[in-house]
């Protein structure tokens, strides 16, 4: 399909999304009402508030909403998109060339496709849903198979291992046997 000289694609309606992602949002519109409330009661407590450090208080807890903000992850077979707060990212995932996991504090699994695109997501999200993991996994599949995934076979054995483990214990929870 073209549309004023671009390409576009048409996306399936997601056949799976992160179901934890509305308890993420609430977490952090709580943590920034949470400083922004303490910030302004100091501030009053002190005698100082003032209409311009009442917006920087609230620019502050804005930011710290940002940050907290998580991405919304859906997938549907042959795609991945990640929606954060300020960009969108889609990965076609049957095209894969690279999953590999990202260095620094937070663990995040990075994704990249044959054009080039590129997605990063807290692999929690996959092991707290299966079934965004198992579109996610049948897509690398054919990856493997078509030959475009060069790199990142351990990496998603390792988060297959973890999907499995995650489902174990929610059967010996939910059978009391834990």
């Amino acid at each position: 399909m073209r549309a004023m000289g671009r390409r576009t694609l048409r996306t399936a309606p997601p056949a799976a999304y992160d179901r934890t992602w509305a308890g993420e949002a609430r977490s952090a519109v709580g943590c920034a009402a949470v400083l922004l409330g303490l910030l302004l009661l100091i501030d009053t407590g002190a005698g100082t508030l003032t209409p311009w450090r009442a917006a920087l208080w609230a620019g502050l807890a804005v930011l710290l909403l940002l940050v907290l903000w998580p991405a919304r992850v859906s997938a549907a077979p042959g795609l991945l998109v990640a929606r954060g707060p300020l960009r969108t990212r889609t990965v076609r995932t049957d095209r894969l060339v690279s999953v590999r996991w990202s260095d620094g504090v937070a663990q995040r699994l990075v994704l990249r496709d044959a054009e080039g695109a590129r997605a990063e997501l807290d692999p929690r999200i996959l092991v707290t849903n299966p079934p965004l993991w198992r579109v996610l996994d049948e897509d690398a599949r054919t990856s493997v198979r078509r030959g475009t995934l060069r790199c990142g076979e351990t990496a998603l054995r390792q988060i297959s291992a973890r999907v499995d483990r995650e489902m174990v214990r929610g059967v010996f929870r939910a059978s009391g046997l834990n």
